[in-house]
């Protein structure tokens, strides 16, 4: 093991430590209002993170993650509600759903799972599509997901929704989820696999004439964002314990989208710094909406930053480059060549 391997596991496992005491700090110093913040910053990361992985990475422009992050969150759902609460909400079921009650760790990786599944399924056509075509059928995907939600009563409750969901998601449930999803981002980007996405990002002719699979590539990405994004809809769905068509729109996207932008669309840093950024700008408008009885601030600011930093970084604040000591070696190809002619 090289030096620089040896000081970043030493890095790694202090901040694991950091991390386990400054949970067990929050969780005996701070009420339940802002514990639900941190909870919510964490969701946050881990949607910014895996979005990252397709939009980031790959270049492609996906506004479908809440269609994922509702399946997840439906599944797990679905899964852990007492049996008791299921033969009340959800009459129903089929008989061998009907008796089924897991814990909570085998239901977010189900859901996870059908959502990894569902994004490959509808990768086979919708991949093939470019730019504001991709976005459009993206965003219509996220559209059908909402109505058979809403149609699929059966299973779902329809518009009501499932409320009175066991309140399991904490800090300690939430920050390892955090921590696995940035592990994969890092792991991913610095491997053979992230320099095909980043070389498919940067130009998809030259990177098929070097044998790349674009497809597989791409729907691997895809798959492997949706994945998290799952995980994040069943830890939301057990944090607010309640979920319904609603939740899962196309602000939600859009409120990722910025995070992915304002970090940067590349760097996991990035992902990381625009999700605490905005998801703390969230929670400080909502009490002045509340108070002025105005909603909407929050939606406006956020338009707000994102053109400015269209116009002024479109890179975004860590362009798409992570800090040197996260980097594997100091010559690693992470980025986009300086070099690089307008138009290539």
């Amino acid at each position: 093991m090289m030096p620089n391997d040896n000081r970043r596991l030493i890095l790694l496992l202090f901040a694991i430590a950091a991390g386990a005491a400054g949970i067990g700090l929050m969780r005996g110093m701070l009420n339940d209002y802002l514990l639900s913040i941190f909870n919510f910053v964490g969701i946050y990361i881990i949607l910014a993170v895996s979005l990252n992985i397709t939009n980031g990475f790959t270049g492609l422009f996906s506004l479908g993650h809440p269609a994922f992050m509702a399946i997840g969150g439906y599944v797990t759902a679905i899964l852990t509600l007492p049996l008791m609460r299921k033969s009340m909400f959800l009459p129903d079921l089929p008989a061998w759903l009907a008796v089924v009650e897991l814990p909570l760790l085998p239901a977010l990786v189900i859901g996870g799972m059908l959502a990894a599944l569902t994004a490959m399924l509808i990768g086979l056509p919708v991949l093939r599509l470019r730019g504001h075509y991709l976005a459009v059928a993206t965003m219509g995907f996220l559209i059908i997901v909402q109505v058979l939600i809403t149609n699929g009563d059966r299973f779902t409750r329809g518009p009501l929704g499932l409320n009175g969901l066991p309140a399991m998601t904490t800090l300690w449930w939430v920050y390892p989820w955090v921590l696995l999803t940035i592990y994969t981002a890092w792991k991913i980007k610095f491997s053979s696999f992230g320099r095909s996405l980043l070389a498919i990002r940067e130009n998809e002719m030259a990177a098929q004439a070097l044998g790349i699979n674009l497809f597989f590539s791409r729907i691997g990405a895809l798959a492997i964002g949706a994945f998290f994004a799952g995980i994040a809809g069943g830890l939301w769905a057990h944090l607010i314990t309640a979920i319904t068509p609603g939740s899962f729109s196309l602000i939600m996207a859009f409120y990722i989208v910025v995070m992915v932008v304002v970090g940067g669309s590349g760097s996991i840093t990035g992902s990381i710094a625009g999700a605490i950024i905005v998801s703390l700008l969230t929670e400080v408008f909502r009490p002045i909406e509340e108070a002025l009885n105005v909603y909407g601030m929050g939606e406006v600011v956020m338009a707000l930053i994102l053109i400015l930093i269209l116009v002024f970084r479109p890179e975004g604040l860590f362009g798409d480059r992570e800090p040197a000591i996260f980097s594997p070696r100091p010559n690693f190809p992470t980025g986009r060549a300086p070099n690089k002619i307008k138009g290539e």
